[in-house]
């Protein structure tokens, strides 16, 4: 990994599937005051829509996935649901920061939290909760991207993803998007800043 010196910061977005912390990254990184640069995560799974390879996931088979923890070329990886793997790679931080940029993560509870244990000073790790799960439940239907029996394996692993909010360093509630997204853009803006 990079040398301390040229690290930037780490910004960890987790969050329950459908809080909207994929809304919220995406504004973040359209703010270019901010100097992000989205972390690509690798991801077992199938492209879904119009996702693309390289830009939304680096997208492996989970034999070429388990390959790649053997060989420790993960910052964190998850085991999500049976061979359905999600990690960060190690040359992923490094293309940010030697681009002289803040990486900013959209991952999930164990990820992040992760990350934040390996980098304590470095690392902002933002916890987005949904209003409820019943809200969330209505959201993850309203994407059609899943089964219901996909959705509501979702919604299981919700609560218990819930559990670990105050583990993080800030909690966002997502029950108003617009004050959330400005929320976000002033804590993220404040820790960029601070010395």
């Amino acid at each position: 990994m990079t040398t301390k010196k040229n690290k930037g910061k780490l910004i960890v977005f987790s969050a329950p599937s459908g809080s909207g912390k994929t809304t919220i990254v995406r504004h973040l990184l359209s703010l270019k005051k901010l100097n992000l640069e989205f972390s690509i995560s690798a991801a077992s799974r199938e492209k879904r829509g119009e996702e693309i390879d390289g830009k939304d996931y680096y997208f492996l088979t989970a034999e070429a996935f388990k390959s790649k923890i053997k060989a420790e070329e993960f910052l964190e990886w998850e085991e999500v649901y049976r061979d359905n793997f999600y990690g960060t790679l190690k040359t992923e931080v490094d293309r940010i920061w030697k681009l002289g940029k803040h990486v900013i993560f959209d991952i999930d509870v164990s990820g992040g939290l992760r990350i934040k244990r390996k980098f304590p000073e470095e690392t902002l790790a933002i916890f987005v909760k949904p209003p409820s799960i019943d809200e969330l439940k209505i959201r993850l239907k309203k994407r059609k991207t899943e089964s219901d029996d996909k959705i509501n394996m979702r919604v299981a692993k919700a609560s218990a993803e819930l559990a670990t909010a105050p583990l993080f360093d800030i909690i966002i509630e997502n029950d108003n998007l617009e004050k959330a997204l400005k929320e976000a853009e002033d804590i993220v803006g404040g820790f960029i800043n601070a010395k």
